[in-house]
């Protein structure tokens, strides 16, 4: 009888979250994010002459660039803690978590700190994306092989 007095007496004290609010927040800045991605990609396209099928590559690099420098001058962090998701889900969230690992174990070194623990995060993630495209790609050859999809 107390476990369950104490839940309920839990949560009429527990504050419900305010998800709406939360949502909202994710969605202006992750759209903030993706519009100054897209004014990057014009700027290639733009003043270097790339194409919008040859820009995402240049584009994805500066803006995991961006993430870098504003994690290491400690922004990236107030950024994610105003917009949880918004930060971390476009690919500035890889260029933070790339680089925390690698500002976290600076003190043991460039080798055994930084080397060994700067994808330790993000790791992960480009394992599952390599072995996924793999995958993609080999479906989408074996489709196209017995004519089931034109190329």
């Amino acid at each position: 009888m107390e476990k369950e007095q104490y839940q309920q007496l839990e949560q009429n004290v527990t504050p419900k979250p305010p998800y709406l609010k939360n949502v909202a927040k994710a969605f202006i800045v992750g759209g903030l994010i993706c519009t100054i991605g897209q004014a990057v990609s014009l700027f290639y396209i733009i003043f270097f002459n790339f194409t919008e099928a040859t820009a995402g590559n240049p584009t994805v690099a500066t803006m995991v660039f961006f993430a870098m420098i504003l994690t290491g001058f400690g922004l990236y962090k107030k950024i994610g803690q105003f917009a949880g998701a918004g930060s971390a889900v476009p690919v500035t969230g890889f260029g933070n978590a790339v680089i925390s690992a690698a500002i976290e174990h600076r003190s043991e070194g460039l080798v055994l700190g930084v080397g060994g623990n700067i994808f330790k995060l993000a790791g992960s993630v480009v394992l599952f994306g390599v072995v996924s495209a793999f995958f993609v790609a080999l479906i989408k050859y074996i489709l196209v092989t017995i004519g089931v999809v034109s190329w």
